[in-house]
């Protein structure tokens, strides 16, 4: 089987369907693990730090867990976003006090998977202003992780316009600008004037960047928290 694989990935039509992977659906890590063959076939492998982060199981239903981070008990739900898992969640979150909304910025040329006519970007934002526009999130704060930008920094300027996502667009084709503009476009989406969220631009994959993000975010639950009982 490794030898199959490996002749396929080497496959000039292969990687011709690669190149144009925005028209199908096509893990993020494909390439990375694909390219990791001859490491993983070895008989010694042992998955590192970075295999892990890459591996992805897709979340269905609604999914707890619970650890201990300064000196606090945090209970995190994960739950699907995919259209036919949106309903047995959206209602179990009335005593929420933090909502995390993770959106790809990488996802701004691709299609869902159960819908090829959607743009997955497009998609991601109207679930967004669902989510924080809904009675039951009034009181929560809002935290929002703009996820992949290492992929979204690769991919925009090579021929992949932003104006995929975004017709309006009349920004330039380089990171920075893209990527204030699909933050403000998200920002917009609040109808809430009183109501804050707080972005962060991320790489999951990058250790020391999540970890500097997660104190940020859990300082910030700790704040709105105390605010809330008028101790802030």
């Amino acid at each position: 089987m490794y030898k199959v694989i490996k002749t396929l990935w080497n496959d000039k039509g292969v990687e011709a369907a690669f190149e144009r992977r925005d028209e199908f659906y096509l893990h993020d890590s494909a390439k990375y693990f694909l390219d990791s063959l001859d490491r993983i076939y070895d008989r010694n492998f042992v998955p590192t730090e970075q295999d892990i982060l890459r591996t992805r199981v897709a979340t269905m239903g609604v999914i707890e867990v619970c650890f201990t981070m300064k000196n606090k008990l945090w209970r995190v739900f994960d739950v699907g976003g995919q259209r036919s898992q949106r309903k047995k969640w959206i209602h179990c979150f009335d005593d929420a006090k933090a909502l995390i909304y993770v959106a790809s910025l990488s996802e701004y040329d691709q299609v869902l998977l159960e819908d090829d006519t959607t743009n997955r970007m497009q998609e991601s934002l109207q679930l967004f202003r669902q989510v924080i526009n809904n009675k039951y999130f009034v009181n929560t704060s809002v935290i929002l992780f703009l996820n992949k930008k290492d992929l979204f920094e690769n991919k925009i300027g090579h021929g992949k316009s932003l104006r995929v996502a975004f017709p309006n667009y009349k920004g330039g084709e380089n990171y920075d600008e893209a990527a204030k503009y699909i933050e403000a476009q998200f920002m917009a989406a609040n109808e809430n004037s009183e109501k804050s969220i707080y972005t962060h631009l991320t790489c999951a994959t990058d250790t020391q960047q999540v970890q500097f993000v997660l104190d940020s975010v859990l300082d910030t639950i700790l704040s709105s928290k105390l605010k809330g009982c008028g101790l802030y």
